[in-house]
């Protein structure tokens, strides 16, 4: 076969996540990990008598030796793409292939070496996050005191800070770092359980040695580094891959929410915020001035691939009959490697994107100029009860003013309220122009804001270790 630009080729092929995943996904590196789960488990072998030490150090001079070609060959010949790699491997170690897969079914194999390839790209995807949430942190704790229009419905509310904005984000990647490093920390192999998980080969092979089943399984994954399921079918529990779906599409579903708010806040009529946009980059083949948030974009539609990827997972975890069907296979060598490429690429796109973040002051003062008097009204009220004024008759007054201002507004006229309050003779009765100018100041109306986005940065640099101390 040849996988040229001349054919399809999945575009997680060539445009989108990075090298050191599709490597972890490559099927040189899948097969590797199959020579280590056969070498783990001749040396365990060797210990029980049935193996010979030189069988097992010909089977480590030739555990990188991958010949994809000639495993192509056999598969065409006998239909069975594991064997054809045992045979291939069998050929290069002519003392020890007649030991390959000894007392092994296919998904002993495959299984933990999966297994143990989930792990590795569970650990990538740790370290992206990381990433991400520093760079969240950083911007955070930048931007915790910056005041600018919050909105509820899509529509002006009250006023927030850029950085607790931010901090929302940066909780759920927090609490994401968490479910994320639960999941990788628990993976576990099959183990060597054979046919149907009972150890029956094994047992039968061992017989009379100083080994059993049990013990055997034990060498085998302790030199994996994973540790294996005490009761499996054929398969591990596919419930294992749900789990690992469902916290990368959790992530994937923090992504999506701050890029489709990012895409909202970049529209012109706010403008507040826009990602990197390089000097040459074009926006639109057919409008030369269009700066469209690409990235955002990009981080929005692989979202969905990540998310679909659930149903399937959870299919093969709850229609698999008894011991074994084989219709997981072709559907899980499609969505487990695409939900881990395409989150790859989202976390790395999202890290560019918040490292190279623009606020633009003009439009967040141009924001708070419109609308932030609207919400520092309350303000206002409040003090005028304090002063004595009858809560309900001073509601209606600035009631009355707000709406006249929002018209003026809504056509483009600069926002009159500050200036009609300060001159209504019904406040004045209370306040004078200098207090009723100061309690419209909505700058300062950020509440605690400020407090608790400094709590949430606090927790999230204390998650963060938990991502890089595997278990």
């Amino acid at each position: 076969m040849e996988y040229s630009h001349d054919t399809y080729i999945s575009p997680l092929t060539w445009r989108y996540g990075s090298k050191e995943m599709k490597e972890i996904f490559s099927e040189t590196h899948k097969r590797k990990l199959l020579r280590r789960v056969w070498i783990a488990l001749a040396r365990a072998e060797s210990e029980a008598g049935i193996v010979t030490p030189e069988q097992v150090k010909e089977l480590e001079a030739h555990k990188d030796d991958i010949d994809i070609d000639r495993a192509a060959e056999i598969e065409a010949e006998i239909h069975h793409d594991l064997m054809a790699e045992i045979k291939t491997y069998a050929e290069q170690c002519p003392t020890a292939g007649g030991i390959i897969h000894l007392g092994a079914t296919s998904m002993d194999a495959l299984d933990n070496a999966d297994a143990v390839r989930f792990k590795e790209a569970l650990s990538l995807i740790a370290e992206r996050l990381d990433d991400l949430i520093g760079k969240f942190i950083e911007k955070a704790e930048q931007l915790k005191d910056i005041p600018t229009m919050a909105f509820t419905h899509i529509q002006p509310a009250e006023v927030t800070t850029i950085g607790y904005r931010l901090s929302q984000t940066l909780q759920d990647l927090a609490d994401d770092a968490e479910n994320l490093a639960e999941v990788r920390d628990k993976v576990k192999g099959k183990g060597m359980k054979g046919a149907v998980g009972t150890a029956a080969s094994y047992s039968v092979l061992l017989n009379g040695t100083k080994l059993d089943a049990k013990s055997l399984e034990d060498k085998v994954m302790a030199e994996l580094g994973i540790k294996a399921f005490d009761a499996a079918t054929q398969i591990y529990t596919r419930k294992q891959d749900l789990r690992i779906i469902s916290v990368l599409s959790s992530i994937a579903a923090t992504l999506h929410r701050f890029s489709l708010d990012m895409r909202i806040l970049q529209s012109p009529p706010i403008g507040e915020i826009s990602e990197p946009f390089g000097k040459k980059q074009v926006g639109s083949s057919a409008m030369p001035f269009k700066r469209n948030p690409i990235n955002n974009e990009k981080i929005c539609s692989l979202a969905r691939i990540v998310e679909s990827a659930y149903q399937a997972a959870w299919n093969n975890a709850s229609l698999m009959i008894l011991e074994r069907t084989l219709d997981d296979s072709a559907n899980r060598r499609i969505f487990m490697p695409e939900a881990f490429i395409a989150l790859d690429e989202m976390l790395i796109t999202a890290s560019r994107i918040i490292g190279g973040m623009n606020i633009h002051k003009s439009a967040t003062e141009r924001l708070m100029s419109n609308y932030g008097i609207f919400a520092s009204t309350e303000r206002l009220l409040m003090e005028l009860g304090k002063k004595g004024a009858d809560r309900q008759e001073m509601h209606e007054v600035i009631r009355e003013e707000s709406l006249k201002a929002w018209a003026e507004v809504q056509i483009g006229h600069d926002n009159p309220l500050k200036d009609n309050l300060m001159n209504d003779s019904r406040i004045l009765e209370y306040l004078s122009a200098e207090e009723i100018s100061a309690l419209l100041d909505a700058s300062g109306y950020t509440g605690d804001a400020t407090m608790r986005t400094e709590l949430v940065i606090n927790h999230a640099k204390a998650i963060r270790p938990i991502l890089k101390n595997a278990k």
